[in-house]
């Protein structure tokens, strides 16, 4: 590529120039193509070590004067050809010209404006956003890379880094790259070349580790090898970008998503270095992603920036050290020391935002005040003047309909003030609709419904539960009520003591970030319902099937009110997030939502739950909490070691603690008791559940180290869980299913659950969220990667007793089959990827490909090598495959037809053979001949069935046709019918034409080639015969029963019939008898039977005019091809007759050569462009 001028001092240190004028030189890098010797080695290590753009662009041209020792580099190139065009360009173009030039400093002047001028055209032409935001050292890299490991221009690099690989005891020095889809390494250190290329939807394990072999190395662990790097520069910024990348990938294997760059990232002010546009991208997820988490907000929201600054807290009478974050929605603070003071401040409730007077005691002071009268004072901050305007250019685009003058808190659920009012005199708006706020459910929680009526409870448990409310009520007017209060220390310790139940779906909805939702998408709910409503699916079943087993003890769910209200929910979710849909504990968990909330306010806290606190915990294989699962099984053994073993020998921890997880203890514990843990839960996340869980089997180890079987210990456990009792409550008691199932005659004492909060916290309070978050990676790459093993032996042992391939064939087959659908969900497919998976079908169906890449495949296993002629048969096996004619073929149906290929007989793979060139696998213009294929099956199967029926006495057949009768009817619909070689309909001319060809194409490769060419040609003479014979008989019946009038028609057939058998008699001359005159001179290799034959009757674009068969207007034209056609019997029975064709369809092939071969080509290999001394010839002659 043209490359801007530069200044060279020394033109021939590490080069060697090939080609020169007065003015250019063309040089070429030591080391590069062939020889070199010792120098070459060194030259190629130096420019591996130190990232020398030589490595990638070998080939260079000069600016030379005469007079001047100074040279210019004008163009580099990675190829010979392409060096040699900018060459050869040079030469057209600029000689003649510069050579009329005078001063040598006009020559140098002239040039180096040409060069700028094609570089500014090129740019202008091929620009992107990502060249001008990425660097010219990291596009340099970014082609190296796609240069050394075959990477095509849609696989976009993120960053590289310095580091050693160890292979064996060696480092290899080099350079790591880390595409959006592969880890690469590449090293060539004295002549030895190490390539390594690791999809990262692959990779098992990643993680960081220090040891005395292996100091600050990453190791990177697939199924077969683990690799290790060491020596980076910053081994912790290269970690947490495999991190990111590695989450993709296993995003990819769940949801089947892409990678999608983010578009709306603000562009950097100045270009760095060795800095991507997506590394860019990455390093802003991470912290949006820790910012989200932080101040539990939406998935939308984008954080803008951060910075030191102190926070002034009344309530302590002192300004807090802290961080202050802005994003589009919101005004975050988090104090230094953990647990001090948050703050979430949404821009719909700012009214003012103004700059306060600086003192020495408060310098550079913003004031920020809100609707409901709070105002906070924020000090300290290094740009203030900036910070206020893009604050106040984030709230000028804040919707207005946010900026209402409803008070936040009439959107919780603390009165039903909100549904009275639009109740009263608005029937005729609610009419018709499902839900309105006219509903008793859309005003208030279910359990303050039920509990309304009742009398006032006025004994000690009354007055507690009157002491917290008081208690909370002071520490809103302490600190703020709504989502701009002032989160403390003293809000966890009230949390922890429990939350009243009046105020209970209030502080849900504050801490677990479901009112800012739900305050900015008003009526939202109320459409997604109408929406879902009427809609039948998977999901809608399942919620029917579950709705009377959600919570049946309790009696708001003894109705229609509580049963209506949780299926609107759940049906509303479902519809919101397909996806997810629908999954079991999904019920139970929003049954207790609904108790305490409306019922907007219980799908927004689901919304929370199951999109940001509980990651996939409900998705269609529960990856979540088995990820969850495996870090408690982590955590088990660094807290509780001697149990864990135990307990892992006994398989007790993978059992109990999906139903722990899943449903936040909520059916394993009494329901007043596990109401308190979720208090705990939506303010402190998930750490809280681990607690406990811990804490449960802390107290419970002496019992659970002399258990001595699974269900030992599973009962040890629900008796202790029954037994954790809330002895605050005021509500009734609600009897507790398990506890009666599991009671025994002599109970455990009771546990108090407070106190079992309290213990938790004692014992485990020292797990740290990031902590958790670490180790959920860790186990996210472990059970992705076990439920995709599990998902390839399910297929395999589905498909064993169907085909004749081996288990590792099969799981071969499987990878290569997944990797091409992979491959097509990042590198571009003509279908999209949520078109060609689908979850819910079995594992044999659900990833699925298009013809593009079933023709890479094809070509890469099929035994039937057919050259040129390989995509045409992919087409067909394509289209015979694809029953349903989605245009998509699914694993089973692709084996079906390789296994047909490899391990049927002769007999099975001449019908495969003989299918391929028929309708609906030949095209789509035979629709006819399809027609005919369809009426002569369907009319032969008639008259096969006729017999038996017949053969049967008409009174036994009434006797017989009892339940009996009819289930044995249905079971031989339900079994799949054998073909028989009768079943196959008859082939007409054009149709065996294409035969031949394909037999033609298949042999090109073959040692006995000339063998099995004579015998093609001998069977097509004879099958020419039979058809011509087949169809005299024909047209003999036709004139027998045709009438008088019909006659003139006959001598179109009758030319025919004896033009085709002139052509017979030509084909079978030149195939059966020898060469004659000018033929015999010739060696058979170089006119084979193949081109004779080929030429002379198969190869339609190459036969002589005047031959009735093959010329193309006349075959498609005359009656005569309607009238020839032959049977797959006939073809069998020809083909039986030659040996050669015999042994080639009877020999079995092994496909291990070919699975072997394409993988091989996945890990793509280095491409070496070189150029031999005749081509350098050639170009300078």
């Amino acid at each position: 590529m043209w490359i801007e001028p530069e200044e060279v001092l020394l033109a021939g240190a590490l080069w060697v120039s090939e080609r020169a004028n007065p003015f250019f030189v063309l040089q070429r890098r030591r080391g590069h193509g062939r020889g070199g010797g010792l120098s070459g080695l060194l030259v190629g290590t130096l420019d591996v070590v130190l990232d020398s753009s030589a490595r990638v662009a070998p080939y260079r041209i000069l600016l030379q004067t005469a007079d001047s020792q100074i040279y210019w580099n004008i163009a580099c190139g990675s190829s010979r050809k392409e060096i040699t065009e900018h060459w050869d360009f040079l030469e057209s173009n600029l000689l003649q010209t510069i050579s009329i030039f005078d001063n040598d400093e006009d020559v140098i002047t002239f040039v180096k404006g040409k060069i700028s001028g094609i570089i500014a055209e090129e740019n202008r032409l091929k620009r992107s956003e990502e060249q001008e935001e990425n660097s010219g050292k990291f596009l340099e890299a970014e082609l190296k890379m796609r240069k050394l490991f075959g990477m095509p221009e849609e696989e976009k690099l993120v960053n590289y880094y310095s580091c050693s690989y160890w292979k064996g005891r060696v480092p290899r020095q080099g350079w790591l790259y880390l595409s959006i889809n592969h880890l690469c390494f590449y090293s060539f250190l004295l002549g030895k070349e190490v390539t390594l290329v690791v999809p990262w939807t692959e990779v098992t394990q990643l993680e960081k580790n220090a040891t005395l072999v292996f100091p600050e190395s990453v190791r990177v662990s697939t199924r077969n090898a683990e690799h290790f790097f060491s020596m980076f520069l910053n081994v912790n910024d290269t970690f947490k970008l495999m991190e990111q990348l590695a989450n993709i990938a296993m995003r990819q294997l769940l949801d089947n998503e892409a990678f999608a760059a983010d578009r709306s990232l603000p562009k950097a002010c100045k270009t760095l270095k060795n800095v991507s546009a997506l590394k860019r991208d990455f390093d802003a997820r991470a912290k949006n992603e820790r910012y989200r988490s932080m101040f539990r907000l939406t998935q939308d929201e984008r954080l803008d920036g951060h910075t030191d600054c102190t926070l002034w807290t009344p309530f302590a009478k002192m300004h807090v050290v802290g961080q202050l974050f802005i994003s589009n929605n919101y005004i975050c603070f988090s104090s230094r020391e953990e647990d001090l003071c948050q703050l979430i401040i949404p821009l719909r409730e700012v009214t003012i935002v103004e700059k306060a007077d600086s003192s020495s005691v408060l310098p550079c002071p913003v004031s920020i005040s809100t609707k409901n009268k709070m105002n906070f004072l924020f000090a300290n901050l290094k740009d203030r003047d900036f910070l206020v305007q893009r604050i106040s250019d984030f709230l000028q685009r804040t919707p207005d309909g946010s900026w209402s003058d409803t008070n936040p808190l009439s959107l919780i659920g603390s009165s039903g003030s909100t549904g009275v009012p639009q109740s009263a005199g608005s029937d005729s708006v609610h009419e018709g609709r499902h839900y309105h706020g006219g509903l008793p459910t859309a005003q208030q929680g279910l359990l303050r419904l039920y509990q309304q009526d009742g009398p006032e409870d006025l004994g000690p448990k009354a007055m507690k539960e009157r002491m917290k409310e008081e208690a909370w009520n002071i520490h809103f007017s302490e600190f703020g009520r709504g989502v701009c209060m002032y989160r403390t220390s003293r809000t966890r310790e009230l949390v922890l003591n429990g939350i009243p139940e009046r105020l209970r779906g209030e502080l849900w909805l504050l801490f677990s970030g479901a009112q800012n939702e739900m305050a900015s998408h008003p009526g939202y709910y109320g459409d997604l319902v109408e929406q879902a409503t009427g809609l039948c699916s998977l999901a809608t079943e399942e919620i029917e099937r579950d709705l009377h087993r959600s919570m049946p003890e309790h009696r708001a769910f003894q109705n229609e009110t509580g049963i209506a209200a949780l299926r609107r929910v759940l049906t509303a979710y479902a519809h919101r997030n397909p996806n997810i849909g629908y999954c079991q504990a999904m019920n139970i968990v929003t049954s207790v939502l609904l108790l305490y909330g409306t019922e907007e306010e219980a799908f927004w806290l689901l919304v929370a739950l199951c999109e940001r606190m509980l990651p996939d915990y409900y998705n269609t294989r529960v990856v979540g909490a088995l990820v969850d699962q495996g870090v408690f099984e982590e955590l088990t053994r660094a807290f509780l070691p001697p149990l864990y073993d135990h307990m892992q020998a006994l398989g007790v921890i993978t059992t109990i603690s999906l139903s722990w997880f899943l449903t936040l203890f909520l059916s394993v514990m009494p329901f007043d008791s596990a109401v308190l843990l979720v208090d705990c839960f939506f303010y402190e996340g998930i750490k809280v559940i681990f607690q406990v869980a811990l804490a449960v089997l802390h107290d419970n180890m002496d019992a659970l180290l002399v258990c001595g079987d699974e269900g030992e210990a599973m009962t040890i456990l629900g008796r202790y869980l029954d037994n954790v009792v809330n002895k605050q409550t005021v509500a009734p008691p609600t009897p507790h299913l398990h506890a009666l199932l599991t009671s025994g005659d002599d109970p455990p004492p009771e546990i108090d659950v407070f106190d079992l909060i309290k213990a938790s916290y004692e014992k485990f309070g020292s797990l740290r969220s990031d902590v958790i978050e670490q180790m959920r990676f860790k186990q996210r790459l472990k059970v992705i990667q076990s439920l995709e093993d599990t998902a390839k032996r399910s297929v395999v042992r589905a498909m064993m007793s169907e085909l004749a391939f081996s288990i590792e064939e099969l799981e071969d087959l499987y990878c290569l089959f997944k990797s091409k659908h992979m491959t097509s969900c990042y590198w571009g497919s003509s279908s999209s990827a949520a078109q060609r998976h689908d979850p819910s079908l079995p594992y044999l169906e659900q990833y699925r490909i298009d013809p593009v890449q079933f023709a890479q495949l094809f070509s890469a296993l099929s035994p039937w090598v057919c050259g040129s002629h390989t995509p045409t048969l992919s087409a067909r096996l394509f289209r015979l495959l694809d029953q349903n004619q989605d245009g998509l073929v699914n694993f089973k149906e692709f084996s079906t037809g390789l296994s047909g290929m490899y391990h049927g007989d002769m007999t099975e793979k001449l019908k495969l053979l003989y299918k391929l060139h028929l309708p609906p696998a030949l095209c789509a213009e035979e629709a006819e001949s399809a027609l005919e294929a369809t009426h002569f099956f369907t009319e032969d199967r008639l008259q096969g069935e006729e017999p038996k029926n017949g053969g049967e006495d008409g009174e036994e057949k009434k006797e017989v046709k009892d339940y009996r009768y009819y289930l044995r009817m249905w079971a031989k619909e339900k079994e799949p019918k054998r073909e028989t070689i009768k079943d196959l309909p008859r082939m007409n001319q054009e149709q065996f034409i294409e035969l031949c060809k394909t037999l033609y194409n298949m042999f090109s490769e073959e040692p006995s080639e000339q063998q099995l060419y004579h015998a093609i040609a001998t069977v097509a003479s004879l099958l020419l015969r039979i058809g011509e014979v087949g169809k005299k008989f024909g047209n003999g019946a036709k004139k027998a029963e045709a009438p008088p009038p019909a006659r003139p028609g006959e001598e179109g057939p009758g030319e025919g019939t004896s033009t085709d058998a002139q052509v017979c008699q030509a084909l079978a001359d030149a195939q059966l008898e020898p060469p004659t005159s000018d033929e015999e001179t010739k060696d058979d290799t170089s006119v084979s039977s193949f081109s004779v034959v080929s030429s002379g009757s198969l190869q339609c674009e190459d036969i002589a005019d005047d031959t009735v068969l093959v010329s193309g207007e006349e075959r498609r034209g005359s009656a005569l091809d309607a009238d020839w056609s032959i049977t797959f019997e006939q073809v069998l029975a020809s083909l039986l007759t030659e040996p050669a064709l015999v042994e080639y369809f009877e020999r079995k092939m092994d496909i291990q050569a070919k699975m072997a071969a394409c993988k091989a080509q996945r890990a793509v290999e280095r491409q070496i462009s070189s150029a031999s001394d005749h081509e350098l010839s050639q170009h300078s002659s």
